[in-house]
C-alpha cells in the first residue's frame, strides 16, 4: 500500500471494506468466511459461510482478508452453508471487496 507524505504527516490509501464480510478464526473450529450476522462476545453467526481448510497464496489470515489468495485452485474451501454459529472466537477481520470477490471465487471443495 503506497503511503505519502506531506509537511510531515504521512497519509495512506482508504481501503473500502465490505460492510459485513469478514475472516474469523476460532479456537476450536478452525477459520471460516462469510458474512457477519451476529456478534455477542466470543460468539459470531455468520451466513453464507464456508470453512478455510487450507489455503495457499496468502502468508497469514491478515493478508488474506486483505488481498484474498493468489492460487485459488490449491486452497480447501468447504460448500457454503446458509448460518454458522462459530463460538470460542478470537479474530475477526473485515475484507475489501476485492478480496471478497477472491475467496467468494475459490472453487468448493468436496470429496
Amino acid at each position: 500500500m503506497a503511503e505519502i507524505t506531506v509537511d510531515g504527516v504521512t497519509y495512506v490509501p482508504k481501503v473500502t471494506v465490505s460492510e459485513d464480510k469478514v475472516l474469523i478464526r476460532s479456537r476450536d473450529s478452525g477459520v471460516h468466511f462469510g458474512t457477519l450476522a451476529e456478534r455477542n462476545g466470543a460468539e459470531v453467526t455468520l451466513t453464507n459461510a464456508r470453512r478455510i481448510w487450507y489455503w495457499k497464496g496468502a502468508a497469514s489470515l491478515s493478508q488474506m482478508a486483505m488481498t484474498g489468495v493468489s492460487e485459488p485452485r490449491e486452497c480447501k474451501f468447504s460448500v457454503p452453508v446458509p448460518s454458522i454459529t462459530v463460538l470460542g472466537v478470537c479474530e475477526v477481520i473485515p475484507c475489501p471487496r476485492d478480496a471478497c470477490e477472491n475467496l467468494e471465487g475459490v472453487p468448493e471443495w468436496t470429496a
